[in-house]
């Protein structure tokens, strides 16, 4: 064999090294990261490190020809609040940054996604959306105006008397009368937008209890949003997430936070919602838990139903969690699946990683990216402990976010780093990420503020913006839909955004989608998820 030869071949496996660690993320190799960084640095000047990556993702992509038209025994949802694609970008690279690699060429979990779609946010009466009316959409498959929830466009926001009658169901509902188990995890209050449109219909997102209302509201008979999480959908299988003070009578204190009144319930009516429940579930396999210690006690095979309620109002940003007492996003979702897969006709799941959003809003890019990346953890968490022959799974965002990088960064500059020049317009330093408009636009003396006297890598350094705001604002832009599992394939260009519930329907055979799942015989039309003999050793190969 030639030396020439030789060097080739062993350029070709170093490649074919970097790209399968890269691509699982992980390796065997001691101090993997370091490792991949030095092939990387060695082959990417090589383009057969390039020809070889692009082929082997290329024979991945003609494996995607026979399409997986199984029946969707489960359902997930991972919502990334204002989880636009600038910060889906972001995120990679921190996830990457985070583990000592320079972060570009990290994958995501949701970047292993066979499919990806883009999705048209805006609401029917806003061009750039907000969380309520895009929940309404892809929850419950129609385009509403935006600060309703569960309402259909006919409906006006705060006015009571435009509800009755515009009411309109969720996917969740559709999966429970169906005879699957449901559930909702989120690092919101469980009575947010987001998980509100699941199974409440209001015009307004910020009824949170009786307490948030106007009393001609409630006179008039209209229900808030913690009071309907109980009542509209009986027997929510799992429900988990913030939001305890709306559940409790006003003044009465909370259990962890006795002495801190901002804490202390909201409710005008007097109900104890969660007494409520738990007398309601008595019979049943269910249990109320309020902290990480009681969550993670929990065995899923004794339990069926789990309300699990671990703050007052939203949960902390995971930076800032107490690891102790607050469960992980990860571990909220790992915990809700063991309950939910133990029904055999399957289950619907909604993750919500909340305050992505909440960490824009503030300015605070590092918050927001942590969130993104927690939620990323979420997602491998559930693909690990499901199957895509019988689980499709779904991640995208409500909207986006005036949050962008750039600035010529070189590769593998700390993404909270600074731009590698000075502006030319008044000679000072600016980070590579910056907002549209928020609370982080600063004049001193007339003149920009000097970022480099800040510590603009720190936790909650407010990234600068172009116009000043007390709160940051949404994106209008589109944003992606990863897609894997049964009927996946049915996300594949630009869609309106109420279109994700209908196929999650289809690929499930529930709700309106039910005629094409049965054949003139009555047997079922789609496949039944059971994996090829050849797709078992192929996993089997690769997990030996």
């Amino acid at each position: 064999m030639s030396a020439h030869f030789r060097e080739k071949e062993e350029k070709h496996n170093l490649a074919l090294i970097y790209w399968r660690c890269a691509e699982v993320s992980k390796c065997s190799y001691e101090g993997s990261a370091t490792f991949l960084w030095f092939i990387a640095s060695y082959q990417e000047k090589d383009p057969l490190f390039w020809n070889t990556w692009a082929q082997h993702t290329l024979k991945n992509a003609l494996t995607l020809q026979k399409l997986n038209q199984n029946t969707a025994k489960n359902l997930i949802l991972f919502l990334g609040d204002g989880m636009g694609i600038p910060t889906v970008t972001a995120a990679r690279i921190l996830k990457g940054q985070l583990s000592g690699q320079s972060g570009e060429e990290t994958q995501l979990e949701m970047d292993k996604f066979p499919f990806v779609a883009l999705s048209k946010t805006y609401n029917t009466n806003a061009q750039v959306a907000d969380s309520a009316g895009t929940a309404t959409a892809y929850l419950c498959g129609v385009k509403a105006n935006e600060g309703t929830v569960g309402v259909s466009a006919a409906a006006v926001r705060s006015q009571c008397n435009t509800t009755q009658g515009n009411e309109v169901t969720s996917i969740l509902k559709w999966a429970k009368e169906a005879g699957k188990s449901v559930g909702i995890v989120t690092t919101t209050r469980v009575n947010h937008a987001t998980p509100s449109a699941a199974y409440a219909h209001c015009v307004d997102r910020d009824w949170f209890s009786d307490g948030e209302m106007p009393a001609e509201a409630v006179q008039a008979g209209c229900k808030d949003i913690a009071r309907q999480l109980f009542e509209n959908i009986p027997n929510i299988d799992v429900i988990m997430g913030g939001g305890r003070k709306y559940m409790f009578p006003k003044n009465q204190s909370d259990v962890e936070y006795p002495g801190d009144k901002k804490h202390f319930g909201t409710r005008k009516d007097g109900r104890n919602l969660v007494e409520e429940w738990t007398n309601r579930m008595k019979n049943k396999k269910a249990q109320y838990v309020w902290n990480k210690r009681e969550l993670l006690s929990v065995n899923p095979n004794n339990v069926d139903y789990i309300l699990g309620l671990f703050e007052p109002g939203d949960l902390p940003y995971n930076l800032e969690r107490n690891t102790e007492t607050d469960p992980s996003l990860t571990e909220m979702v790992e915990v809700a699946i063991k309950i939910l897969r133990k029904n055999p006709r399957g289950f619907y799941l909604l993750v919500e990683g909340g305050r992505i959003d909440h960490g824009h809003h503030e300015g605070k890019a590092k918050q927001a990216l942590h969130e993104a990346v927690e939620m990323d953890r979420a997602i491998g968490r559930a693909g690990l402990i499901t199957s895509i022959y019988d689980t499709m799974t779904v991640v995208t965002a409500d909207h986006s976010h005036m949050f962008n990088f750039g600035g010529y960064t070189p590769r593998g500059n700390t993404i909270f780093g600074l731009a590698p020049m000075l502006s030319d317009v008044d000679q000072k330093p600016f980070t590579a990420i910056l907002y549209g408009n928020g609370p982080g636009f600063k004049v001193i003396n007339g003149l920009r503020e000097n970022v480099s006297t800040l510590d603009y890598q720190g936790t909650n350094y407010q990234a600068q913006s172009a116009v000043p705001l007390r709160m940051e604002t949404h994106g209008g832009e589109d944003v992606a839909v990863f897609a894997k599992g049964p009927m996946a394939h049915l996300l594949h260009g630009v869609h309106e955004q109420n279109y994700i519930p209908h196929v999650m329907a289809y690929a499930a055979c529930i709700g309106q989608n039910r005629d094409h799942c049965m054949s003139s015989g009555g047997a079922s039309s789609l496949s039944p998820a059971l994996p090829s003999l050849a797709a078992l050793l192929t996993l089997t190969r690769l997990l030996c």
